[in-house]
């Protein structure tokens, strides 16, 4: 179905994960069902009842960007340069600069081939560089002011990823960070397309980034009683969602991005489309600060302005990426989400959330979650939800458990839900010129 809109398509995906640095080491972790999950490394966790996360392993920010550079980024940033340079390159968009060496990173000494004034950059964030926050805190209340880190302010702010992607690849258009708590992601890449379709930009670098796997975040998320403590010994078994035995959320890292473009700018420089972007609905529970409306109306409401958006019905959705968060509260009623939106074709939908695999990303998680949902659709899988081997009776769909299935899809849709009562919702469509 046509919806009489401006034709926003994919071309490049970049992806730094708990499971894979690329967004081909991502995929192929979603279907052979992989765990990230492992014991914190980045920080003591003695005193605390969380020892695990799903941390970003062996990622070395010089590959992607200068040394110098990188000391001057947060770890939010540094995974956002890298997934940008990465969708940049898969969407032909980059090109080097005068002076540029064959050693030189891929995102050092590159520019943008499309105009710099109409590509623009859309970036959600929920919490910034804690790390530079923590320390600099540290430092203050022991030793004084003095003793600071000299660019604590520039590196922690969360509109620091943004900034640093233009300054690097030379994109002179909006530079926007959005701040939604879990649902920043999403809301980014909403954003991103109304930005395209008004005609502002051709292009849009958009998705979503973090990287808080610090003592201050684990530490508030274990005193709000929201993360897993019995899986311990047991990490890749701990995020379990949907599962009746679940007992809470992993906290986990990364960062999604993806080159948008319009239609008519990627096929005028022949560009490879990956997807299309077709929809996207945003909605605010006005409920509660961290629990989500039990009724399900505020998430359902998203989820049928996008596809409203995307001139699509509820059976034309074949996959759905869950927010699925393994938490108590949150697994019943995104269960009660999903019927209220999809109605009776609830019972036919492939649903699952990838968080058991990399936990909750928090703002990363609509970026990821949204590749995953255009890899599905290019490769024909859908994503499992491992550790399902005792579903609660309360989450009765299919939730693809413990293993990849296989299948056709032409359009799917990714959910999150975030603190404050956000709910953002995007969806993709195989793309048909």
């Amino acid at each position: 179905m046509d919806n009489g809109k401006k034709k926003v398509v994919v071309t490049g995906l970049g992806a730094v994960t708990p499971i894979g640095n690329t967004a081909e080491e991502f995929g192929r972790s979603l279907v052979a069902g992989k765990s990230g999950i492992g014991r914190i490394t980045q920080f003591d966790t003695e005193g605390f009842d969380v020892k695990i996360a799903a941390e970003v392993k062996d990622f070395d920010p010089a590959v992607w960007m200068d040394k110098k550079d990188a000391r001057k980024m947060c770890r939010f940033t540094q995974f956002a340069v890298a997934a940008a340079a990465q969708a940049l390159a898969q969407a032909g968009l980059l090109e080097p600069a005068e002076g540029a060496g064959p050693g030189d990173a891929p995102a050092q000494n590159k520019r943008l081939k499309s105009d710099p004034w109409r590509t623009g950059i859309v970036l959600g964030n929920g919490i910034g560089g804690f790390e530079v926050v923590s320390e600099s805190f540290r430092k203050l209340f022991g030793t004084g002011p003095r003793r600071m880190l000299p660019l604590t302010v520039p590196m922690m702010i969360g509109n620091e990823a943004a900034g640093n992607i233009s300054m690097i690849f030379g994109a002179k258009g909006p530079a926007l960070t959005q701040v939604t708590a879990c649902a920043s992601g999403a809301d980014a890449l909403g954003q991103a397309l109304d930005l395209i379709r008004s005609g502002r930009i051709d292009v849009a670098i958009s998705g979503g980034t973090e990287a808080c796997i610090v003592p201050f975040a684990v530490g508030g998320f274990q005193m709000l009683k929201a993360l897993s403590t019995r899986h311990n010994d047991e990490p890749e078994k701990a995020s379990r969602p949907f599962s009746a035995d679940r007992d809470g959320f992993v906290l986990g890292e990364a960062a999604g991005v993806l080159v948008l473009e319009s239609e008519e700018h990627a096929k005028a420089r022949g560009a490879r489309i990956v997807a299309e972007f077709a929809g996207y609905g945003a909605t605010a529970d006005a409920y509660h600060i961290t629990s989500p409306d039990p009724s399900g109306e505020g998430g359902g409401r998203a989820i049928k302005f996008a596809l409203e958006d995307a001139g699509l019905s509820p059976g034309d959705i074949q996959y759905y990426n869950a927010h699925g968060t393994s938490t108590e509260i949150n697994d019943v009623t995104e269960t009660k989400i999903i019927k209220y939106a999809f109605g009776d074709h609830a019972r036919k939908l492939k649903i699952s959330s990838t968080k058991s695999m990399t936990g909750h990303c928090i703002a990363g998680g609509g970026g990821i979650e949204a590749i995953a949902c255009i890899l599905a659709i290019q490769d024909g899988f859908f994503p499992p939800t491992i550790n399902l081997d005792n579903p609660d009776p309360e989450c009765d769909l299919d939730y693809v458990p413990n293993k990849a299935q296989y299948g056709e899809i032409s359009a799917a849709a990714s959910g999150n839900l975030g603190f404050g009562g956000h709910n953002g919702v995007v969806v993709f469509r195989k793309y048909k010129a």
